[in-house]
């Protein structure tokens, strides 16, 4: 059984397709990535998965139980850290944890032992007892992904895990997903606008625009979909590129070629082998060379060849672009629009919004004064 079903997902805003007939699934224990701009799409999707928004039609399921009608099963099935901070930091690190253990109503000996696992789990052991407010950006951010893993869900929510964070706490960030991913066995789906932190953490990545998942598949066979690595040959002077492209068009290796400024870009197989027979070939046009530059594909290189040829009105199916087509390996139709505040939209109300551990606020009514010590009884 997979993580994640989604089933022909639609939502409507106002009469505005936000989500129109999306399919895919999320393997168990995979590690699965959402990509796009701001806009695209992630949130609303996100916000129906976690049973937040109602879908307009279609439906999906979570850990097998269907957002339409077990929407209590899917909310403990799951655990949530969403992008803007929620933690008490007049509380040290364990009573935060023990105030959600609280919440999902582990009796005192789990609660115990479910913080030390965590606690140990995101390297916060020795600071377990220090008040949040003297935690780094980094250590404040682990800590909610362990608090999301209180309740050892299925499905692990992280919505732009490493924002705001400097490089290197991004870095060690990343360390940490992969290693609860792979210790914990949960399944992880990650929203998130960094393309580095897709490629370097994703098992499968989807790439949305619109609304619509125009690719998902492994970083590393998008990237390969671009069809060679790219080299670019800078002049020497302002020479004709004409008889260059003459003998570019006779060779099997030579995908595809477009004049630059003061050069040529041209995309081809293995391009570490090929840069000397390109020289030699300028040199044959009597095109003079001053430099060469290796570009292998990128993640962002399939992102902006994508997203720049939505922003076009190009073909939605994927199908434009002649031999640099993307095609999307997975199952995925549809388009959508997102609003820049869509994960609010759809009228919802106090009882329906949830906190980050994925418990509805309608089901939370502990005196939060007595929710925090470790050792009180439940």
């Amino acid at each position: 059984m997979n993580a994640i079903n989604v089933d022909g997902i639609t939502k409507e805003f106002d009469g505005v397709t936000a989500v129109d007939d999306l399919s895919f699934a999320v393997e168990r224990g995979e590690l699965f990535g959402l990509l796009g701009p701001n806009g695209a799409g992630k949130s609303t999707l996100i916000n129906m998965l976690v049973t937040l928004l109602p879908p307009s039609a279609g439906t999906a399921t979570v850990n097998g139980h269907d957002i339409r009608s077990e929407r209590g099963a899917v909310r403990s099935s799951l655990g949530i850290v969403f992008q803007e901070p929620a933690l008490d930091e007049e509380l040290t690190g364990a009573e935060n944890l023990a105030f959600h253990s609280r919440l999902y109503g582990q009796d005192r000996t789990e609660r115990a032992e479910r913080i030390d696992e965590v606690l140990t789990l995101v390297g916060l052991s020795a600071e377990r007892d220090d008040p949040v407010g003297t935690y780094s950006g980094g250590m404040k951010r682990r800590l909610e992904i362990g608090r999301g893993l209180l309740h050892e869900p299925a499905v692990l929510f992280l919505d732009e895990p490493t924002v705001g964070l400097d490089a290197r706490t991004r870095r060690d960030t990343w360390e940490y997903i992969q290693r609860l991913n792979e210790e914990a066995g949960v399944s992880i789906v990650l929203t998130t606008h960094y393309i580095e932190e897709a490629d370097h953490l994703c098992d499968r990545v989807a790439i949305v625009d619109d609304g619509d998942i125009v690719a998902m598949d492994s970083p590393t066979a998008l990237k390969a979909t671009l069809g060679g690595d790219v080299v670019v040959l800078e002049f020497a002077s302002a020479d004709d590129p004409t008889a260059l492209f003459d003998r570019l068009e006779g060779q099997s290796w030579s995908r595809e070629f477009t004049a630059v400024d003061d050069g040529v870009r041209v995309t081809v197989d293995d391009g570490d082998s090929r840069i000397a027979d390109l020289v030699r070939l300028a040199d044959d046009a009597g095109v003079r060379i001053s430099s060469v530059d290796l570009r292998e594909p990128t993640l962002e290189n399939v992102f902006l060849e994508l997203t720049d040829r939505s922003a076009a009105g190009s073909d939605r199916n994927g199908t434009a672009g002649g031999d640099r087509t993307v095609m999307a390996s997975g199952d995925r139709k549809g388009k959508a629009l997102e609003s820049g505040d869509a994960g609010s939209a759809g009228g919802e109300t106090a009882s329906d919004s949830m906190d980050s551990s994925g418990r509805s606020s309608g089901e939370v009514d502990d005196d939060r004064s007595s929710a925090v010590s470790t050792e009180d009884q439940p």
